[in-house]
């Protein structure tokens, strides 16, 4: 059974960077959409990025256009979400999350495979 695995959150500061990692283990993740979904403490989970199969084609939420960049190698089965100029409110849990289609579905409900998440912390 396919399982994901996210890395390479952790605390940093207003302005910082970070880029998160999604892997896959009993599986590859070259062939469905992936995207990445947070959620903060008293706050409902929601979608900040998609990627289709191949790449060509990304959706972002809006509060995140022009500072995040999801990418992914097939080759390496990995998907990749560069987030840059990262603000206290980006501060969650974040998941991926691989979709049962080829293009970024409209809902959550859509993506069959989570991983645990990983935490991003924003602060100074």
């Amino acid at each position: 059974q396919l399982q994901l695995v996210e890395s390479g959150g952790g605390l940093v500061q207003p302005g910082g960077s970070l880029r998160l990692s999604c892997s896959a283990s009993g599986g590859t993740l070259d062939y469905f959409a992936v995207g990445w979904f947070r959620q903060a403490p008293g706050k409902e989970r929601e979608g900040v990025s998609c990627i289709s199969r191949s790449g060509s084609s990304t959706k972002y939420a809006d509060s995140v256009k022009g500072r995040f960049t999801i990418s992914r190698d097939n080759a390496k089965s990995t998907v990749y979400l560069q987030m840059n100029g990262l603000q206290v409110d980006d501060t969650a849990i974040y998941y991926c999350a691989e979709a049962r289609t080829w293009v970024c579905p409209p809902a959550s409900a859509d993506f069959a495979s989570w991983g645990q998440g990983t935490q991003v912390t924003v602060s100074s």
